[in-house]
């Protein structure tokens, strides 16, 4: 039997997701980090992106977060999010339609949206649009 981990994902919404996981891959600020039992203790914010739990048994669930903060201590993983979705809840036409507007804002550099909030609702987009063709990819 393989070495396991406790996983919390939290947003601001609810618990997203509990439970044990053989390893966990996010996407943290200076790139992506695998977490393993008994990592060294570690605290990184996140970007947006994809959290890829693998669950006993090499079943992999897929959560994206906007971004937040992830706390690793040798026998529990805790994410922080103002968002998490489980990947096959994710919108893709709202993801398009946000990446969009998010473009033409940057374009403009006027309107209602300002620059970095602009650029950081176009990463969000981006991110889930990658989500959803991970999740293509590997057929779920």
């Amino acid at each position: 039997m393989a070495m396991t981990i406790h996983v919390d994902i939290v947003s601001a919404e609810h618990a997203i997701y509990s439970g044990v996981a053989e390893s966990v891959i996010a996407p943290a600020v200076m790139g992506e980090v695998g977490i393993h039992p008994r990592h060294t203790q570690m605290l990184t914010p996140l970007k947006p992106g994809e959290v890829r739990i693998t669950k006993q048994g090499g079943e992999e669930e897929a959560i994206y977060v906007s971004g937040g903060m992830m706390e690793v201590q040798p026998h529990v993983i805790t994410i922080l999010s103002d968002t998490a979705v489980r990947a096959g809840d994710l919108d893709e036409a709202a993801a398009m339609a946000a990446k969009e507007e998010a473009e033409q804002a940057l374009k403009d550099r006027q309107g209602e949206m300002e620059l970095a909030e602009a650029a950081s609702q176009l990463a969000q987009a981006v991110a889930q649009l990658q989500t959803i063709q991970r999740m293509r990819k590997k057929g779920r």
